[in-house]
């Protein structure tokens, strides 16, 4: 019961944070983050699951409690985790607290309101990974959204109404669709409860059936096309992508640095679990036009933010890129493609918080984000702009950090695959070139704010970062190197996790 208690854990720590006086609820906020961080790595190291979740492997830390009956199913409790979902708990609990400790400076009123909020999201966030039964994860899906928007909405900046609106209604009618995808799925099968290994190992036993007169082949293809639709925004791919640059240059820093680092991947995430885990033969069907969207997700998203003046919103085109390499991973069907992808979700969730918080802590200092009103920082703010530095070559595929290690196993994975008839060596190649344009837009953005002769136009000395805002930038550079290092201390769980969804089959 572990992962209830987790759960409950921090829903209660929000409510306390939510009743506290202002003066000292970032402090509480903090402290009581950091039992979930202790809980998901005790996760961690007494993980004793083997195989996928969904295709009848061995669940660690599983509860399954038959909840309410409803028109013939059941609706039931159940959580556990595997290779794929613990590892995306254990960044979620390790991001909160920095993104907490974040928040202190730039976080000035409703204080209370602010971090309840935050520690309301991580509930429902470590509920979204942990879920296996369909409208337990749902109501965990749906719940993350709240927070967020006002998040963006109060706290957020000059536009913030209409980015916190843009952001909910983009991401909640992509539900809807995912919803009607999921629940035509169910209806075809002879299944009796909504539960995720249930419907995938249904699915794979051949069961699926006609709906109202419609033959399986379709059901199976429209359900994919319209998971597939509603899970793209949350990612998001292009040309679905509006949402994201407008919601992250209005949040306030604390909310960019989960909204990139933990709820993009809530889309990545249900991509593998519903689409490519449930459904594979419709995946392997739709790999051209998949592979395709993935690569003009990487190199559109990074031309645009090549184009871009705001360090943040450069930052969040960066975001689009990657994950398009996410899905190209997916689509690969090699362990190396779906284990690097999903490697490549951790490994862009530290990388984009780095980014966004040492944007925050430059902003914090010279109230702009404009690339043409600064330069020279780094003689002013050396800890604050050499981790920015760090985190911008982790960005670029450095060797030795985490987001080399995540590119390389999708390339590797995406390069020898079989699917998309014989063009994912193509696909691979062009994608590859993103990183030449990544490489192009944050030394160009690097160059002109952070060397060169000082400018800034401000009535007032601008001097080094205070402590409490480079030890979070210095907590994730530590996790991005080590996790760059020794790739294996996820890699592997992870690998024993996607082996069943490569084969298509059921252990």
């Amino acid at each position: 019961m572990i992962i209830e208690a987790l759960i409950a854990f921090t829903f209660v720590s929000a409510m306390a944070v939510l009743l506290a006086p202002d003066e000292w609820a970032g402090r509480l906020a903090f402290a009581l983050s950091l039992v979930p961080f202790l809980g998901s790595l005790f996760l961690w190291a007494r993980f004793d699951g083997s195989g996928n979740a969904l295709t009848g492997g061995e669940l660690a830390f599983e509860t399954q409690i038959d909840w309410i009956d409803v028109g013939g199913y059941t609706i039931q409790w159940f959580v556990g985790l595997d290779g794929i979902s613990l590892p995306l708990v254990v960044l979620t609990a390790f991001l909160v607290p920095l993104a907490i400790v974040s928040a202190w400076t730039p976080i000035d009123e409703r204080q209370s309101q602010f971090y309840g909020l935050i520690l309301f999201m991580e509930a429902n966030l470590i509920g979204v990974f942990a879920a296996l039964d369909f409208f337990a994860w749902f109501v965990f899906w749906e719940a993350v959204l709240l927070p967020m928007y006002f998040l963006i909405g109060v706290w957020g900046g000059p536009r913030r109404k209409y980015a916190a609106i843009k952001f909910f209604v983009y991401t909640n009618a992509a539900s809807l669709v995912m919803f009607l995808g999921f629940m035509a799925l169910v209806f075809s099968l002879p299944v009796e409860t909504f539960g995720l290994p249930e419907v995938t190992q249904s699915i794979a036993a051949g069961e699926l059936g006609s709906f109202y007169g419609i033959p399986a082949e379709t059901i199976g293809l429209v359900s994919f096309v319209a998971m597939f639709a509603g899970f793209a925004v949350k990612v998001p791919m292009v040309p679905v992508h509006t949402w994201l640059p407008d919601a992250h240059v209005e949040a306030p820093t604390p909310a960019s640095v989960l909204l990139a680092g933990v709820l993009l991947k809530m889309g990545t995430y249900a991509l593998l679990r519903f689409n490519f885990t449930m459904l594979p033969e419709q995946a392997s069907a739709l790999a051209v036009p998949i592979a395709a969207l993935a690569v003009i997700s990487v190199i559109y998203g990074a031309m645009l933010a090549l184009a871009q003046q705001d360090l943040k919103r450069i930052v969040a085109y960066s975001s689009v890129s990657s994950m398009g390499y996410v899905i190209l991973g997916l689509i690969a069907f090699t362990v190396y493609g779906v284990g690097g992808a999903t490697f490549q979700m951790v490994a862009h969730g530290l990388i984009s918080g780095l980014m966004f918080m040492a944007v925050g802590v430059i902003y914090n200092a010279t109230h702009t984000r404009m690339v043409t009103d600064m330069s020279g920082l780094a003689d002013r703010m050396p800890v604050a702009v050499w981790i920015l530095v760090a985190g911008a070559f982790a960005y670029m595929g450095l060797p030795l950090m985490a987001g080399f290690a995540g590119e390389f196993y999708v390339f590797v994975g995406s390069f020898g695959s079989p699917v998309a008839n014989g063009l994912m060596p193509v696909f691979t190649a062009l994608a590859m070139f993103g990183i030449v344009i990544v490489a192009g837009y944050l030394l160009f953005a690097m160059q002109r704010t952070l060397f060169g002769p000082f400018r800034l136009d401000t009535d007032y000395e601008l001097g080094r970062a205070p402590r409490r805002e480079t030890l979070p930038l210095a907590a994730l550079l530590v996790a991005i190197i080590v996790l760059g290092i020794a790739p294996d201390l996820f890699f592997e769980m992870i690998r024993e996790a996607v082996v069943p969804v490569v084969e298509g089959g059921v252990n």
